[in-house]
Order: structure tokens, then C-alpha cells, then sequence
């Protein structure tokens, strides 16, 4: 048995984890439809996975103006609250926790869900990206992201709002926490990045302005929740969806030392995956840790062997795993025991039934 920190306790904010093995946010598009509400298939989904050290959701928009895929669940209905009340009881009857990660894709979206209007966006700039529609033939596929219209100020305190009433759902709903999506291009992303974001006004140019919508986010998500039960994520070194800027590093710095003032419970750094990504430099991780005094977890392709290093280095205190939970519904107890891990199908990630979603089944 493996006694590596990895499988060890770790309580942080208002989280109590059993072990630092996480299960990572994933889009998996099988909410109920119309409404976009969750149901029975997905609690089976993650219930079957509680043993992680905590769950973080899948992606759920705050609004209807927050979403960019198709059949990815909300959090701004009744009925999408009553659902996802399903699934946390499914998960606390499990032994499980787990947080809902809020979401707005901003730009990465398509007029199919913006009522033939163009999504939203700090800046009238067009992302280098797709998202994925199913049609009205119940084919799914990628489609170009046009370009957004620049948000009004006028209009943003509205979604400050859509956020606050997302969290207060989210509580509503027995979730243990939230984690606000801050990365991979999306709205808070783009306000964060030069690149994106090229306002003139109070939320644009410097550093502080283009930090202000984020911190407006969170304090919106803190003043319901409490910061003892808020996570953030971001994707610093992430560069695709023309998202490379120069300052983000800067920026991510900045904002960590503001949510450590804050108290928010954790940081969770998304990684690029691929294989030939870059690796996140050493300095950068000693940089964070200084700047933020809650835990930090990170995410993107680790190995056991990757995680347990970094982890005993100290730059991370828990590791968010995304396939190896797909296919291994207790990755936990593999990775510990070093048990075969099962590969997912892929051609059942987005969308479809319980084929791919929760029929595999645990280590004998």
C-alpha cells in the first residue's frame, strides 16, 4: 500500500479531505433536456465517485447568457437546483464531498445560445477556438466561436448578480462549496488578459482594472458562501484561445495575494495536458505559495509519480485527476494499491447515456 502524503488527511477553509486525490472538473453534457437540468444519471456518475478527497462539478453556468456547449447543466432554475440537490444526497450518502464549479464561458460561446445575439466579452475580439453544439438532428460537433460584443458596464453588475444567486443556489442545492471558474478563456479569464481584455475604462489596462471584475466575482460568490467554502481556478500558462499575455503571470500573482487576503479556501491552477506542454516553472509555484496562504491544488495529465512530487516538494497540497476518473470510478484505492487503471472510450465523453458515464466498474 502506498503511504506517500498523497493518500494522507488535509482539512483547509471549511474542507475536510480523507486524501489529496481529487476528482477534476469535467464537461461530460448529459443534463436533462430542455432546461439543462441534472438528473438521476449524473448523482449514479458521482456518486460512484465520492471516494475522491472532494469532488469539483463539472462546469455550470450561472445564466443562460453563461453558456457555450450544448446540454452542460445550469445553476440559475429551480428545477436545475432540485437536480443537483439529487446529486449532492447521492454523493453524501456516498461518504463524498464536493464543490460546484460556476461558470460564464463568456466568448466561448455561439449565437445558438445567446438567442441569435453574439456572446459577451470584455472586448469585441474573437477567441481562436470552438465549442461543441449538438443540432437539431441530435448531432453533436464543433463549431467556430464568432466574434462577441464588448459587455456594457452597465451590464456587468447583472452578472455579478447571476453569480451571487449561483452560489446561493449552490448552497441550496447541499453543495459543500463552490469553486469559481477563473480560467481556459472564459469570461473571468478574458477580463484578467491584455490579450482579451483591451478596455479603457474601469475594467481595463493596468493590472488593478483588469483584475477588478475578477474581485468583484469573488466578493459577489464570498458575501453567500463564505470564503471558508470559495475556491478559484486559473490557467496562468495556458495560452490557446488567444489567450497569450504577457502580464499574466503578473496578474495571476496579484490576484493570488488578493484572494489570500480574502480568505477564499483554495487555489486550483489548471495545466496544460498536452504531451508536449510546457512544464510550469519552479519559481513561478515557490511565487504562489508565498503570495497565497490557503491550499493549492493543481490539475492537467499527473501521474501518481507526478503528483506524489509534487505534492512532498510542497508546491501543491492536492492533485486534481480528470480521465483516470472516467474509466477507474475508484481511483483512489488504484492508485494507492497500484491497480491497472482502465482507459475511458473517448467516443462517449460528450453527450449520450450511461455507456462511457457509469458503466465501469471498480477494482475486484
Amino acid at each position: 500500500m502506498n503511504t506517500s502524503k498523497l493518500f494522507s488527511p488535509l482539512n483547509f477553509g471549511a474542507f475536510e479531505l480523507p486524501h489529496r486525490v481529487v476528482m477534476a472538473p469535467m464537461t461530460r453534457s448529459r443534463s436533462t433536456q430542455p432546461g439543462n437540468v441534472p438528473n438521476d444519471m449524473m448523482a449514479t456518475y458521482y456518486a460512484q465517485r465520492a471516494s475522491a478527497g472532494f469532488i469539483v462539478s463539472e462546469a455550470t453556468q450561472i445564466s443562460p447568457q453563461g453558456q457555450g456547449y450544448s446540454f452542460t447543466p445550469g445553476i440559475h432554475s429551480l428545477e436545475q437546483v432540485a437536480g443537483w440537490r439529487g446529486v449532492t444526497n447521492a454523493v453524501h450518502a456516498a461518504g463524498g464531498r464536493m464543490a460546484l464549479q460556476l461558470w460564464h464561458v463568456g466568448r466561448m460561446s455561439h449565437a445558438s445560445f445567446q438567442g441569435g445575439g453574439a456572446p459577451v466579452a470584455p472586448s469585441a475580439i474573437a477567441p481562436d477556438a470552438k465549442v461543441w453544439i449538438v443540432d437539431a438532428n441530435g448531432q453533436g460537433g464543433m463549431v467556430d466561436c464568432p466574434v462577441p460584443r464588448a459587455l456594457e458596464v452597465s451590464e456587468i453588475q447583472a452578472i455579478l448578480e447571476d453569480y451571487a444567486l449561483a452560489a446561493q443556489n449552490a448552497k441550496d442545492a447541499g453543495f459543500d462549496g463552490v469553486e469559481i471558474h477563473a480560467a481556459n478563456g472564459y469570461l473571468i479569464d478574458s477580463f484578467l488578459r491584455s490579450s482579451s481584455n483591451q478596455r479603457t475604462d474601469a475594467y481595463g489596462g493596468s493590472n488593478d482594472k483588469r483584475l477588478r471584475f475578477f474581485e468583484e466575482v469573488v466578493d459577489a460568490v464570498v458575501s453567500v458562501m463564505g470564503a471558508a467554502r470559495v475556491g478559484v481556478r486559473m490557467s496562468p500558462h495556458i495560452t490557446q484561445r488567444g489567450m497569450n499575455c504577457p502580464e499574466m503571470i503578473e496578474t495571476t500573482l496579484q490576484a493570488a495575494k488578493l484572494l489570500s487576503d480574502k480568505g477564499v479556501a483554495y487555489l486550483h491552477f489548471a495545466e496544460a495536458d498536452w504531451d508536449d506542454a510546457p512544464e510550469v516553472p519552479e519559481s513561478f509555484r515557490r511565487d504562489v505559495r508565498a503570495a497565497f496562504k490557503g491550499a493549492i491544488g493543481v490539475a492537467g495529465g499527473y501521474t501518481l509519480e507526478k503528483a506524489q512530487a509534487v505534492i512532498d516538494a510542497g508546491f501543491a497540497d492536492w492533485v486534481a485527476f480528470g480521465r483516470p476518473f472516467i474509466g477507474n470510478p475508484d481511483l483512489p484505492k488504484r492508485l494507492r494499491h497500484n491497480i491497472a487503471l482502465t482507459s475511458p472510450d473517448t467516443s462517449t465523453l460528450f453527450g449520450g447515456d450511461a455507456r462511457g458515464y457509469f458503466d465501469y466498474a471498480p477494482a475486484q
